[in-house]
């Protein structure tokens, strides 16, 4: 599964490990997610998407989608 986690947390200007701590995770999860590693529990993307003010699948996606976008 692909995701946009990087580019919000980038456009936020917050560290990967900002983002953990928001979301009570480590920051190697965080990396871990951000390469596509790792397929978070639907809590973990939940909250992470209320950190960013977007929905899931707005954050979350499956398929050929630019991630950058």
């Amino acid at each position: 599964m692909k995701n946009r986690i990087k580019y919000f947390r980038n456009n936020a200007n917050m560290t990967q490990q900002q983002l953990a701590d928001l979301v009570s995770v480590s920051s190697r999860t965080i990396i871990s997610l951000e390469k596509g590693q790792y397929n978070p529990s639907v809590l973990l993307a939940y909250k992470i998407a209320q950190v960013f003010h977007v929905s899931i699948e707005n954050l979350f996606f499956f398929g050929e989608e630019d991630e950058d976008e």
